[in-house]
C-alpha cells in the first residue's frame, strides 16, 4: 500500500452554523463526495476527526478508517499529522471534507510527480494549497516539531523538506476553473456548490471561473 487518501474532518463548521460535512450536494452528503473521489486515487481512505462522537455523526462507510486527532485543537496541521501518522500508505493525498469538486485527474497528476520529493503542493493565485496536497511520511518529524512548538502555520513545516510546487499554469491545464480548491464555509458557498453540482460538467467548469 503506497497511497492513502486523507480527509480532514475535524472542523466545527462555525461559519455555516451546522455540520457542513453531511450537507447534500449533488445527491450525496458532502463528505461522501470527497471520500468517493479520494477512493479512486488511493488504496485506503482515512478520515480525521476530533473525537469518536463526531465520527458517528458523519455516518461514514464501514470501510473508511477513522483517526482521532493526536493533537486536538491544532487546526489543519494537526489533522494532516494525524492522518499521515495513521495512514498505512507512505504517501497521503490530503484534502478537506468540504471540497465537493475534487478533480481525480489533477490528483493523479500530483501522484505522478512525487518521485524524489517529500510533498507535492499546488499553488493557486500565488498561494500554496496545503489542504489539497500530497505528503510523504518524511514530513512527519517536521510537522511534529511545529505542533509541539505551537506553530500551526502549515507552510512553515515545509522548511527543510523537498517540496514539488505545482504551479498555477500546471494546475490550469487540468483544472482551469480551480474547482478542486473550492470549499464550503458559508451558506453562500453551499448555494454555489449546489448550483454547480446541478450543471453538466463543462458548464460547471465555465461557471466556476466566474
Amino acid at each position: 500500500m503506497d497511497v492513502s487518501g486523507i480527509v480532514l474532518a475535524g472542523g466545527m463548521s462555525r461559519r455555516l452554523g451546522r455540520e457542513k460535512a453531511v450537507e447534500p450536494v449533488g445527491g450525496k452528503p458532502l463528505i461522501t463526495r470527497v471520500i468517493d473521489r479520494l477512493a479512486r486515487v488511493g488504496d485506503e481512505v482515512v478520515v480525521v476527526v476530533g473525537d469518536r462522537r463526531r465520527a458517528a455523526a458523519l455516518s461514514l462507510p464501514d470501510w473508511v478508517h477513522i483517526a482521532v486527532d493526536i493533537f486536538p485543537g491544532n487546526g489543519s496541521l494537526g489533522g494532516i499529522f494525524t492522518g499521515l501518522t495513521r495512514a498505512r500508505g507512505h504517501w497521503g493525498m490530503v484534502v478537506a471534507c468540504d471540497m465537493p469538486f475534487l478533480n481525480t485527474t489533477l490528483m493523479r497528476h500530483m501522484l505522478s510527480l512525487r518521485s524524489g520529493h517529500d510533498a507535492v503542493v499546488p499553488v493557486v493565485r500565488g498561494r500554496p494549497e496545503p489542504t489539497h496536497a500530497l505528503y510523504s511520511k518524511a514530513c512527519l518529524p517536521y510537522m511534529e516539531r511545529r505542533l509541539r512548538g505551537g506553530d500551526l502555520k502549515i507552510s512553515r513545516s515545509f522548511e527543510g523538506l523537498d517540496i514539488r510546487y505545482l504551479l498555477q499554469k500546471e494546475v490550469d491545464l487540468l483544472d482551469p476553473g480551480h474547482q478542486s480548491f473550492f470549499n464550503v464555509n458559508t451558506q453562500e458557498d453551499l448555494d454555489k456548490a449546489l448550483a454547480l453540482a446541478s450543471l453538466p460538467e463543462g458548464r460547471a467548469r465555465r461557471a466556476a471561473r466566474r
